[in-house]
């Protein structure tokens, strides 16, 4: 087993690797305000959480993990730490954007109470070609789009959510049982 973990844990990292990551917070949201299908998202949405990379790997035991910001009627309140832990058959490694928005107040305050947990029916839309299959708390499934300004799949709130994912690199195979972990701290002014 600690065999697996170290493996996971290495795919996770080259997955990372060679990334440049400038400011990556204003560069992801521009590339999700400029990606078709979630830009129309920015108007209509009450707030909106954005992570630049999510790192996930894994040799039937796998993992991923981010960080993002959180952002109230355009307004950065917070940051966000993202985990996921899988179990199934699946292998290798691969770094991805993804960005949740909120279409309600009520919907934002679920997500920033602290711990967050997507349901077993949350999905997420992939939006490059590159995704191959879009990742979901519950698992994959099959999505494809001509390119990064060009998402296919049509998008909409489910229970006052709606997510989103761009594929940064890294390929990985995934037929597993998986959940995204959110938990939220409400920025300081220090920050």
């Amino acid at each position: 087993m600690k065999r697996v973990l170290i493996l996971s844990a290495s795919l996770l990292a080259l997955a990372l690797g060679g990334l440049a990551w400038g400011d990556e917070y204003s560069d992801t949201i521009a590339l999700f305000k400029n990606a078709g299908q979630s830009s129309a998202f920015f108007a209509k949405s009450y707030g909106y959480a954005v992570f630049p990379t999510i790192g996930k790997g894994g040799l039937v035991v796998g993992g991923a993990r981010g960080t993002g910001h959180v952002y109230e009627k355009g307004k950065y309140v917070g940051d966000s730490t993202v985990t996921q832990v899988s179990v199934g058959f699946q292998a290798g490694g691969q770094a991805y954007s993804q960005i949740i928005f909120f279409e309600d107040q009520r919907a934002f305050q679920e997500f920033t109470q602290g711990n967050f947990e997507f349901g077993a029916d949350a999905s997420a839309v992939a939006i490059t070609a590159a995704a191959g299959a879009s990742t979901g708390t519950t698992g994959t499934s099959a999505g494809a789009s001509g390119g990064k300004k060009d998402a296919s799949t049509v998008g909409g709130f489910h229970k006052g959510m709606a997510v989103f994912t761009i594929v940064k690199g890294g390929a990985m195979y995934e037929a597993a049982v998986s959940g995204q972990k959110f938990k939220y701290q409400k920025k300081t002014d220090a920050k």
